[in-house]
């Protein structure tokens, strides 16, 4: 069984920068692909970033394009995010799935989430 934990968020103003981290455990099949997503109050759960196994392929939602970057080393997870918005405020999931497949930008496409760690990004 997979089991993740997210680390690293917290607050920052608006421009600035803060990096998640993901630890993985388990079996390597069950993290073929492994994402982060958020959600917002009173929002759905949404898409951010994601990076296959090999990590040669990842994949961005387009509102964090060119500000976000995915990658992983030896069972971690990170996400540095550059020139924050407030609108990037959220709840922040490391998710892991086992699917085949590229791209795997939905919910559906992942059975593991971590707890989450919130990010406040101030105006």
């Amino acid at each position: 069984q997979v089991h993740l934990a997210e680390s690293g968020g917290g607050l920052v103003q608006a421009g600035g920068s803060l990096s998640l981290s993901c630890r993985g455990s388990g079996k390597a099949d069950d993290m073929r692909t492994m994402g982060w997503f958020r959600q917002a109050p009173g929002k759905e759960r949404e898409f951010v970033a994601a990076i296959d196994w090999s990590g040669r392929n990842t994949d961005y939602a387009d509102s964090v394009k060119g500000r976000f970057t995915i990658s992983s080393d030896r069972g971690m997870l990170y996400v540095q995010m550059n020139r924050l918005k407030s609108e990037d405020t959220a709840v922040y999931y490391c998710a892991a799935g086992s699917g085949w497949g590229w791209p795997r930008p939905t919910v559906l496409d992942y059975s593991t989430w971590g707890r989450g760690t919130l990010v406040t990004v101030s105006s």
